[in-house]
């Protein structure tokens, strides 16, 4: 039979469609999936070569330590945005303490600090402009109205490196501090670093200390690598997170020392009926090999800002010693979004009071207008392989009446606890195994068929469906997702 040119080129083209659409829905999972597992930190290397460099000294910066250099700054990226459409620029810092008000950042940057330079933020307020509160939070998170702007700031930019050979970043925080305490301040305290609506950002190889509030905070971001950080301030001084991804995806956070007055890594997307109808969840986030002490609050959270949503979490290789938590989720009735598809695995604690907190009354709210009835969803949440000695107690598992928080899976848990009553659960539904002590009945039974457990996968998978036992951790570690059942995973 005859068969036009046509024709056949139809079927060809119908064929290559189709293959097209199968080889896109393969990449689109692979995709989904390394991202989960933090391989998508490879596509990010912290040392790009740019075809132009200049240092601060050429733009008349002193680096007594009593010189405000902030012109110099700003002139320097003025002049080096020139350079972004030939390859970028570098903005090397010298040896020295150069002092600082807060200074906007480009695209196409290398901002890079010799290991004998500090930057010093400037002791002025005046020094850190005044710019309106984050549309995922409506306000400050402090106070009503707008903030400071972080030291190093950033806004819609693209392939931006700030790094060192160990140099160091010095927010000056004592007075901020004590103007917190004292009840003076008329805006919400700045980062040290903040980088807004931008992608393809590394921060690395820098130490961090005395921060006026959160450290380092990529928000709308994607594609954000953090590592090889030293993050330092007093454990007294308040509300110094390490690490805040908020409203952000596609982020690698690795090898670090955090020791700090609040949280070490925690995760946030949006504050109420802010982070609602703002709705940009935090997705794909790889956390690897933290070590760190706080006193205030707890080695790995997650909110309690996560109005907009939170998924897809894997960490990994965690330690936190003389802190108060270990694992933590806060939200509260009006928070609304969801913290779903978490993994934290293989962890050590060491004099923690409470090793795993979940709460459900963490009831902060940025004012009277958020929806009381607007409840969020906690679900899939997979604690395995924990170790801890010196534990006050195990754990604290509180939901919310009406809204419990299902699907909370411990494996393989051994915990060295002081209180005659190790766990306090209510209001929570999940499974447990070889968890020690023994923990509340609402997590004592395994999951049975169609059941679920997530295990660090994009999606959770049926724990009754039986794959064959990794030989061991570091084979899991070439194919994190061979392993589909929950029991056979641990």
């Amino acid at each position: 039979m005859f068969v036009s040119p046509n024709r056949k080129m139809s079927r060809s083209a119908s064929t290559f469609q189709v293959l097209l659409v199968l080889a896109t829905i393969v990449a689109q999972t692979q995709w989904a999936r390394a991202s989960v597992s933090g391989m998508h930190c490879n596509d990010l290397t912290p040392s790009v070569e740019r075809p132009h460099s200049a240092s601060i000294t050429d733009f008349g910066a002193v680096g007594d330590g009593t010189t405000l250099n902030t012109k110099a700054f700003q002139n320097a990226l003025f002049y080096l945005n020139s350079f972004a459409n030939k390859g970028g620029a570098q903005l090397f810092v010298p040896a020295g303490r150069w002092l600082t008000g807060s200074f906007s950042l480009i695209s196409h940057l290398t901002l890079s600090l010799d290991k004998d330079a500090v930057i010093l933020g400037s002791p002025d307020s005046s020094d850190w402009p005044v710019i309106d509160a984050l549309p995922s939070y409506g306000r400050g998170r402090e106070l009503p109205g707008k903030r400071h702007q972080s030291l190093i700031f950033g806004s819609n930019l693209t392939d931006v490196i700030i790094t060192g050979t160990n140099g160091t970043i010095d927010g000056q925080g004592a007075i901020w501090w004590d103007w917190f305490h004292n009840h003076t301040l008329n805006y919400t305290r700045p980062p040290l670093v903040e980088l807004m609506y931008s992608t393809r950002v590394i921060i690395s190889n820098l130490t961090f200390i005395n921060s006026p509030f959160w450290n380092i905070h990529p928000v709308y971001c994607s594609q954000v690598l953090v590592q090889h950080l030293t993050i330092l301030a007093p454990i007294s001084s308040p509300n110094t997170d390490g690490i805040d991804p908020d409203s952000s995806t596609n982020v690698c956070i690795e090898d670090c020392y955090i020791r700090n007055g609040d949280d070490i890594v925690v995760i946030k997307s949006g504050w109420d009926e802010y982070g609602i109808s703002f709705a940009h969840p935090s997705s794909n986030i790889s956390i690897r090999n933290i070590t760190g002490q706080t006193r205030n609050s707890a080695g790995i959270a997650f909110g309690s800002e996560m109005s907009g949503g939170i998924s897809n979490v894997r960490a990994e290789g965690i330690h936190i010693v003389n802190s108060v938590h270990g694992i933590r989720i806060k939200t509260a009735p009006g928070r609304g979004g969801y913290v779903k598809n978490v993994y934290v695995a293989d962890v050590s604690l060491d004099n923690v009071s409470i090793a795993i907190r979940i709460t459900g009354n963490y009831g902060e709210h940025p004012d009277e207008n958020y929806n009381k009835n607007a409840l969020p969803t906690i679900s899939n949440i997979t604690i395995k392989n924990i170790v801890g000695v010196n534990i006050g107690v195990a754990g604290m598992l509180q939901g919310i009446s009406g809204d419990n928080f299902s699907n909370i899976c411990l494996s393989n848990v051994s915990l060295s606890v002081r209180s005659t009553n190790p766990w306090n659960c209510s209001l929570v539904e999940g499974y447990s195994n070889s968890v020690s002590p023994e923990i509340c009945e609402q997590l004592r039974k395994g999951p049975g068929p169609g059941q679920v457990c997530y295990d660090g996968n994009s999606y959770p998978a049926a724990a009754a469906q039986p794959q064959s036992p990794q030989k061991s951790s570091a084979s899991r570690l070439v194919n994190p997702f061979f392993c589909t059942s929950w029991f056979l995973c641990r």
